[in-house]
């Protein structure tokens, strides 16, 4: 059996989605009942369900089947406006630090979902050197939180046992339930379907131009196929990022949603909210030199290709990833 945690939330079901495809279906999801993100499971395989909290008792009490072949540990509040640092500690923390050293005294396979927000305004630089992992100050609660695991897992050596992976900006079918935190390509597609326009914020630092801020944006689609090198490739582990590895600027992206939709470009400027402004991160790019090294030699989609295939296949029909 293969377990996902978080695995009715966006990269979760995609996850499944893909294993689904290789006539996967021996899956144990875990996850919040309750949540909208259930309907990323309605046309996915999986043997059962377990809410997080219940699990989680399982595994401490040592009540779970020996027989798991490997755990995706994507589960987790991503919200990086979230204030409550008791709850951020517990929930990515302290949760996956149980998980973890139940998988590595157990000898299951474990690949754990980090986060690009670990950089913070990138000057410590993009390298998922496990050796200057300190040297990073996250800009808010929810990437010290995968920082502080990040930390764990290295001093006590688990980085030698598992895999954690820096995704960066991943966006995609499946993220319709995050709210505020979906991507700009699903929110863009909102606003040039209502009003014609796209709002982009101003920037308020003097080495970008309004719009001109840069991002590591990845497609679902690859940010899936890379994790599932990890599960293909047990002997890999470590820290390692999952970005496209080329930085794009935000007009870039809101001009390739215009051109998947088929309309002329017409971006506004508004003002940076004075909540984010001082933890906007305003370049990212990955250094995913440790990620060929490893092993994995496949072409990334492109911003314009990606965004096109979102838009035209999943938001305009309002698809959820398949099975099929």
């Amino acid at each position: 059996m293969i377990i996902v945690t978080g695995g009715a939330g966006f990269i979760g079901s995609a996850l499944i989605a893909a294993l689904n495809k290789r006539g996967i279906t021996d899956i144990l999801v875990v996850d919040e009942n309750g949540k909208d993100k259930c309907k990323n499971l309605a046309n996915l395989s999986f043997a059962d369900y377990a809410e997080k909290t219940d699990f989680l008792k399982i595994v401490t009490e040592k009540r779970i089947s020996t027989n798991i072949e490997a755990v995706f540990h994507m589960g987790a509040c991503s919200d990086t406006t979230e204030t409550d640092a008791e709850y951020l500690k517990k929930n990515n923390y302290q949760y996956s630090m149980l998980l973890t050293q139940w998988a590595t005294d157990a000898n299951v396979r474990l690949i754990h979902a980090s986060s690009a927000a670990t950089y913070g305004d990138g000057s410590k630089g993009f390298s998922d050197d496990e050796a200057k992992i300190e040297q990073l100050r996250p800009l808010n609660l929810y990437g010290n939180s995968k920082q502080l695991f990040d930390l764990w897992a290295r001093e006590k050596g688990l980085l030698k046992k598992i895999v954690s992976l820096k995704y960066f900006n991943v966006f995609g079918p499946n993220e319709y339930h995050k709210g505020n935190m979906r991507s700009f390509v699903l929110k863009a597609f909102e606003q040039i379907r209502d009003t014609g326009e796209v709002r982009l914020f101003k920037s308020h630092n003097p080495d970008y131009a309004d719009g001109e801020y840069k991002r590591d944006f990845l497609y679902i689609k690859d940010a899936v196929d890379m994790t599932l090198f990890f599960y293909d490739n047990s002997k890999i582990k470590g820290l390692f990022n999952l970005g496209a590895g080329k930085a794009r600027t935000w007009n870039d992206l809101a001009k390739a949603v215009f051109a998947a939709m088929g309309r002329k470009p017409n971006i506004k400027y508004i003002e940076m909210p004075d909540s984010i402004r001082n933890q906007y991160q305003y370049f990212t790019q990955a250094d995913i030199t440790k990620l060929r090294k490893a092993g994995y030699k496949k072409q990334i989609t492109s911003l314009e290709d990606a965004t096109k295939d979102y838009v035209q296949n999943y938001l305009q029909n309002n698809k959820y990833l398949s099975s099929v």
